[in-house]
């Protein structure tokens, strides 16, 4: 059975699931009203919270980290269906050690000038996914309104001391992806 985390609940995948090297981190979402089109990316991260180089910075036109550790399975531009709408597939054993975050973010694609909102979803969640058992590890429901935020840091995998951790984040901003780019480039 999974571990249903709440924001700002973490989960310490190396000592619960010590097998656990192949993990897909699912994001799932509901358009509540309006066809939203929402883009999951990863920042790769180093100590000082910055990509450790710009080709660390996954998303829809950079699928796949130079080191083969991460890879986001493509853009899904309605949300609609069941189960995850957008995934990124990471080999913990391959991830660069000079990487020590995987701060994963879902984005609204231009949510301004189609005045969108993560208001206009419904049922968010992020998931962790054992590739090879296939089965759900950790689940964190988005429960939290973010009635005008574009942007969501959904949650991080983060390395200490040779552990990785899992962190339910859920923060939201009105700053768009890019501001984002701004503050991890």
């Amino acid at each position: 059975m999974a571990i249903v985390l709440k924001k700002g609940g973490s989960f310490n995948l190396t000592k619960e699931e010590p097998t656990l090297k192949k993990v897909m981190i699912g994001l799932g979402w509901e358009p509540a009203s309006a066809n939203l089109d929402l883009d999951a990316s990863v920042f790769m991260v180093g100590t000082n919270l910055k990509l450790i180089n710009d080709s660390y910075f996954i998303f829809y036109n950079n699928l796949k980290s130079p080191d083969g550790s991460t890879q986001h399975t493509g853009d899904n531009r309605t949300g609609f269906g069941d189960d995850d709408d957008e995934m990124v597939l990471v080999n913990l054993d391959l991830v660069n050690p000079n990487v020590m975050e995987l701060i994963v973010v879902v984005s609204i694609h231009e949510a301004e000038q189609r005045r969108h909102t993560f208001g206009l979803l419904s049922d968010a969640y992020i998931r962790l996914f054992d590739v090879e058992t296939k089965r759900e590890v950790a689940r964190f429901d988005l429960d939290a309104s973010y009635p005008n935020d574009t942007v969501v840091v959904f949650g991080k995998l983060q390395k200490t001391n040779n552990e990785w951790k899992f962190y339910a984040l859920g923060d939201g901003s009105t700053k768009g992806l890019q501001g984002l780019v701004d503050i991890y480039a």
